[in-house]
């Protein structure tokens, strides 16, 4: 008899596909979110520190919104919090439209806010929706796959945002926000398109998903120490550490990942918002090839592999050794691809009843990437390779937790 557990079910194939299509609509606001960054820089003449606060205001709503997101998915269901999810998600996207005419970077913040309120709630529905859907034991494999569409999303924003934003900051049209507004106008009425959609078709009832006694116990995500509260189970409460650490290495590495291009390989914004584009491809192809080893290695096992690779190339990429650094860069993507889901995933194991405020809590550990790009911008206001220093912090945490805190204790 063959007892491998399936990716999924037949039953839950469609509802599914649906969620990992939301995976790849928050990938494209975060990246273009990068290509703003420079933008920003450019047009409204903000530091690089300074325009380090649009990740703050994105990643500070996850800190904010998390926990309700988390309260109002329990109350209401998958459905409602993805409605919920995605009209916030517009409402900031449509935002854009009056802090351009207003040319305020105040108000693009308030606007940006907005929209990573919506993220974050997206975030908080979708990780457990797509874990729940079939056995416990390919769940690493589920929310991986489903977060290797994210990273196509954050290959399309870049290439979006370059178009639209750096391509008409290098065409002479310094001073014209008008193609921001295009840009997230149009964002918004896809939104609202999907948000429709989401709205007519009939998603299962999933609240509590693993309470068939008639599957195996591996299979059920059920709390094997029921008497505990959330935060005595040490494996979650690293996993939301490791998430505040990982968001942290990310927010910091994208964010001036266009600047390291220009400053020290001279290329273009255009051509260094066109490699963002390859170094997205690299978080892609990461995720697919991360989620095709988890057939045969312990998604614990790759995390901590990846998170030593991503030590050595920023050491790498600190060193300013062109090429040989660049390159280094483009690789620290493909070793963070596996990190956020893989975390998220072995985070959830064996919560129960928790789970759902579970994934609020790790979602709002997401807050790690309002911190990092700050500090980033002030090293990199004197040398830009010298502030991916500051994400070697950040992965060794995420080691700990692969090598050895990801255990479920009883």
């Amino acid at each position: 008899m063959n007892n491998k557990p399936a990716f999924t079910e037949k039953r839950f194939l469609i509802t599914f596909i649906l969620v990992t299509s939301l995976f790849m609509l928050w990938g494209v606001a975060h990246s273009m979110s990068d290509v703003l960054n420079k933008h920003f820089q450019n047009v409204l003449n903000v530091s690089k520190a300074q325009s380090g606060l649009i990740q703050f205001s994105v990643f500070g709503a996850y800190f904010i919104m998390s926990i309700p997101a988390g309260i109002f998915l329990k109350r209401f269901g998958y459905k409602a919090g993805v409605i919920l999810g995605l009209g916030l998600f517009a409402t900031g996207t449509f935002f854009f439209v009056p802090a351009a005419n207003a040319e305020s970077f105040g108000f693009f913040r308030v606007a940006l806010f907005i929209l990573g309120c919506g993220m974050a709630t997206l975030e908080t529905v979708a990780h457990p929706f797509a874990a729940s859907l079939g056995d416990q034991r390919t769940s690493d494999r589920r929310v991986n796959f489903s977060q290797s569409f994210n990273a196509i999303g954050a290959i399309i924003g870049p290439a979006i945002g370059t178009f639209f934003l750096l391509r008409a900051t290098s065409g002479g049209h310094e001073n014209s926000l008008d193609s921001v507004k295009l840009l997230y106008a149009g964002l918004g009425g896809f939104i609202l398109i999907v948000a429709v959609a989401f709205f007519f078709i009939r998603i299962p009832d999933l609240i509590d998903p693993h309470s068939n006694s008639d599957a195996p116990i591996a299979a059920q995500n059920i709390d094997i120490v029921p008497g505990k509260r959330l935060f005595q189970h040490r494996h979650f409460v690293w996993a939301v550490a490791a998430q505040f650490f990982n968001v942290a290495a990310q927010a910091g590495t994208w964010s001036y990942f266009i600047n390291y291009g220009h400053e020290k390989m001279g290329f273009s914004d255009e051509k260094a918002g066109n490699f963002m584009v390859l170094f997205m491809v690299m978080m892609a192809l990461g995720r697919f090839v991360g989620t095709y080893l988890m057939k045969f290695i312990a998604p614990n096992k790759i995390l901590a592999a990846f998170a030593i690779c991503s030590i050595v190339a920023c050491v790498i990429v600190a060193q300013s050794w062109g090429w040989t650094s660049y390159c280094a860069l483009l690789s620290i993507n493909f070793f963070f691809s596996i990190m956020f889901p893989t975390i998220f995933s072995l985070g959830l194991k064996n919560l129960g009843s928790h789970t759902q405020q579970a994934s609020s809590f790790i979602s709002m550990g997401v807050v790690g990437g309002a911190v990092m790009p700050y500090f980033m911008g002030k090293i990199a206001n004197v040398d830009v390779a010298h502030a991916y220093y500051l994400p070697i912090i950040c992965y060794i945490v995420i080691f700990l937790f692969a090598a050895r805190f990801f255990k479920v204790i009883r």
